[in-house]
């Protein structure tokens, strides 16, 4: 069996050390252990072609190589249009519009962007199933990203656990912030027990945004929002808590004139690839109602 030819269902190790067994060395390479065992038990990693025992030793110059299988997922394909901003064999990532619900919820079955996502694998013959690296709220535009395999998922999902991914946004909030930088330190959880909003609290988990002024108008903000935590509705909780709250955000603030979501947008993103390694940066264009909003700000 041949399996030498990297593809999106085939990816390729190369062993540049003598030593370690197959299962040590695919760990070191950032599979998962539950992800190693679940390819082992299908009988889906090779070395040199060949499937051998995980005790195998793996020895310089081998190639050992893993086979993610087709897929089938049970969402509903749709012709939703999506801006792609980039594709490869693991990814694609796109710059979500608002005003769309990511996944199907209960209250939201069809028109999601995942609905689209499955007519566009479908289209292009992509035999995969839909997992989503991060998440977006439905109102928030901006990068989302998704992989094509367990694979792709696990390697990008473990850089956003440990925090080594560059996560920036670009916030328009009410009131004019007098520092030019800040960083905001402060634990974020849930206000009530069946409530949705989030507040500062100290029963919540500790987040980190760092915030720098892009921009002043006479009664409001543009900043440059940096996460260094992952927790729900954080930059929109955070800066309600400093007292600018982000325009036209009706959960945390009241609603506008002049635009009718939260003035929050996922404008760049800068993580490693999966297999390769390499840095890559996603920039995501602002999309017209926030440049409609800034346009305005600057005429008062």
């Amino acid at each position: 069996m041949n399996l030498l030819e990297e593809s999106e269902n085939i990816i390729l190790f190369n062993v540049e050390n003598n030593g370690e067994n197959l299962e040590k060395f695919l760990l070191s390479c950032g599979l998962s252990g539950r992800l190693f065992r679940k390819l082992y038990r299908e009988k889906n990693i090779f070395i040199n072609g060949e499937f051998r025992r995980k005790s195998e030793q793996v020895k310089l110059g081998d190639i050992v190589s893993i086979v993610m299988e087709d897929e089938k997922d049970n969402i509903v394909p749709e012709p939703i249009p999506l801006n792609i901003i980039y594709e490869n064999m693991d990814l694609l990532v796109l710059n979500k519009e608002p005003f769309i619900v990511v996944h199907p919820t209960k209250s939201h079955q069809n028109g999601t962007l995942s609905n689209g996502i499955a007519y566009y694998f479908q289209k292009n013959g992509i035999n995969k199933k839909i997992r989503l690296v991060n998440r977006l709220d439905m109102d928030t535009s901006g990068i989302l990203i998704i992989a094509k395999s367990a694979f792709a998922h696990q390697s990008m999902a473990s850089q956003f656990e440990n925090n080594e991914v560059d996560k920036k946004y670009m916030a328009v909030v009410s009131g004019v912030v007098k520092k030019d930088e800040d960083i905001i330190d402060l634990p974020v959880g849930r206000e009530e027990e069946n409530s949705i909003r989030k507040a500062v609290t100290k029963e919540g988990k500790r987040a980190i945004t760092k915030y720098k002024v892009i921009e002043r108008y006479k009664n409001a903000t543009l900043l440059d929002v940096q996460i260094f935590t992952g927790r729900s509705h954080q930059i929109r909780v955070h800066l309600h808590h400093i007292g600018h709250p982000i325009i036209g955000d009706t959960l945390y603030y009241e609603p506008s004139q002049y635009i009718n979501r939260q003035a929050l947008h996922s404008y760049y993103l800068k993580a490693k690839l999966p297999r390769v390694n390499e840095e890559i940066e996603f920039n995501a264009n602002l999309p017209e109602d926030i440049v409609n909003l800034l346009e305005i700000l600057k005429g008062e």
